[in-house]
């Protein structure tokens, strides 16, 4: 009798539990904390605390659901694809609701009315608003909506960035005409830098909302239950004040939290796949072109720090020695990143074209310098030595007599770098340049169409790759041939004809 009423006790008991009793133990939000403030940014006091307006409400919320949060760090339009999979149980990080994200995730009840805001430099007078920005250089947020409306402007090509800080550095170095960012960005880094100013009205308007997944409801109806409360009591307006975000558009925003009726977009098909490969092979094209102008200088110095390792006196040697192990020593991201972001502060400012040919080149020339020498290294010394008895000097002796055997012992080692290089290359897109793999990140990052555009773009690359690799081939086999002894090709024997 005690244990049944023990049983009743906790059944009923079940019934008047709290809403979110059937939540996670901890919830992971996803964030990019390099995507910078207001958002979600390192202190710099102390870079080990997350700070930002995101990341006080993400606190908020933890409070009110009575469970604790944990931050995601992702790249931030890779947030929806992590929330899909189960990475992350929320998105807290300026998620603007769009119909193609409304198709993949659900959203809470918005907590954040947002415009998009030009910026320029002072002294820049050729831009007033946003309809100036035809025809100028304009950075802004890949992924986003500002993105989406600045392509619709004619024959507008946007420099899409994942940094704030990045986009606003480049816009004050003079690499950018224009930053067009979502109303909160502008806000916070203007008047951190007397040197760039807002311009023109607001453009667009929209909201930002905490990304669930579709399935899952009793998330979404505790964040929106928890997020009901905090307007009610006023701490969501606490928060953009503190950060300097409140406006109109709140006040109105808390009268009425809705989100925009979801509108109907079209599924991805092969025939609608189709209309983006024009796009696909002219990131191919870039690709392709940076690929091999950073491979030819590569070979050339390679080939330059070869000898001066092989033949050059001691203390050009360790030099080249050094140069050789500290590149092939550090990631060539790192290499980049100081190229285009480092060099600005000596005084020297690269194109993100040039940035990315001279980081290719100079990281690449290290393993071709390594190629070489193993090649010259592989021809017997007999071969110098027969070369000094005919009369020849070192330099004829090497050109003539000892790199045409050492290119051959090497080419396929430097096919294989080729096709490396040529897909590595995919890491300039952190310096701005729009080759292949950006534009696939791009497009799918919009139709969240991963599979179908990834297909197409592995195929691009393997359709520039492998006739690559067949040449390269064709080309060995023909320089061995060239380089055989004449005697060494036999006749086949004559069979003699019965009698």
């Amino acid at each position: 009798m005690t244990r049944f009423f023990l049983l009743c006790l906790l059944l009923a008991g079940g019934f008047i539990l709290p809403a979110h009793a059937a939540l996670p133990g901890q919830i992971r939000w996803g964030a990019d904390a390099e995507g910078g403030a207001p958002y979600i940014f390192p202190d710099p006091a102390n870079p080990s605390k997350l700070i930002g307006f995101e990341v006080d409400l993400a606190d908020a919320l933890s409070a009110e659901l009575h469970r604790p949060f944990v931050v995601g760090q992702n790249t931030w339009d890779n947030l929806v694809p992590a929330l899909r999979r189960g990475d992350i149980d929320l998105i807290i990080n300026g998620l603007e609701v769009t119909p193609e994200r409304q198709q993949q995730i659900s959203f809470s009840i918005p907590y954040y009315a947002y415009s998009e805001q030009v910026l320029v430099r002072r002294d820049e007078t050729r831009i007033k608003g946003f309809d100036d920005l035809k025809g100028h250089t304009v950075g802004t947020l890949g992924a986003s909506v500002a993105e989406r409306l600045l392509r619709e402007l004619p024959g507008m090509e946007p420099k899409l960035y994942s940094d704030m800080y990045a986009i606003h550095r480049d816009l004050a170095l003079g690499r950018l005409d224009a930053v067009f960012l979502d109303g909160p960005c502008a806000a916070f880094y203007a008047p951190q830098n007397p040197t760039l100013m807002p311009v023109g009205k607001p453009v667009g308007n929209g909201v930002y909302a905490i990304g669930v997944r579709l399935d899952d409801t009793e998330l979404r109806r505790a964040v929106d239950g928890a997020l009901r409360k905090l307007y009610a009591e006023g701490r969501i307006e606490q928060i953009m004040r503190k950060w300097r975000l409140f406006d109109d558009a709140q006040i109105a925003l808390a009268q009425n939290p809705k989100l925009p009726e979801a509108t109907p977009v079209t599924k991805t098909d092969t025939s609608s796949r189709l209309k983006y490969l024009p796009l696909l092979l002219e990131g191919a094209v870039t690709t392709l072109w940076i690929s091999c102008v950073a491979m030819f200088f590569a070979v050339a110095l390679g080939l330059t720090l070869a000898m001066i390792r092989l033949f050059a006196p001691a203390p050009f040697a360790w030099l080249a020695i050094g140069y050789i192990e500290i590149v092939r020593g550090t990631p060539l991201l790192i290499q980049l990143y100081l190229l285009y972001y480092g060099l600005p502060s000596l005084g020297i400012k690269l194109s993100p074209t040039m940035a990315a040919i001279t980081g290719l080149a100079l990281n690449y020339a290290a393993y071709e310098a390594e190629n070489y020498r193993a090649g010259i290294r592989a021809i017997p010394k007999g071969q110098l030595e027969a070369a000094y008895a005919l009369g020849m000097t070192r330099m004829q002796a090497l050109v003539h007599v000892i790199m045409p055997q050492a290119v051959r012992v090497a080419l396929p080692s430097v096919t294989n770098d080729f096709i490396a290089l040529f897909k590595d290359s995919s890491l300039v897109s952190v310096i701005t340049m729009v080759e292949l793999t950006k534009v696939y990140g791009m497009l799918a990052s919009t139709t969240y169409d991963y599979i179908g555009l990834g297909l197409i773009t592995a195929a691009i690359y393997f359709g520039i790759g492998y006739p690559v690799a067949r040449f390269a081939s064709w080309l060995e086999r023909r320089l061995d041939i060239q380089n055989r002894p004449a005697g060494s090709q036999t006749a086949k024997p004559r069979v003699a004809a019965r009698q």
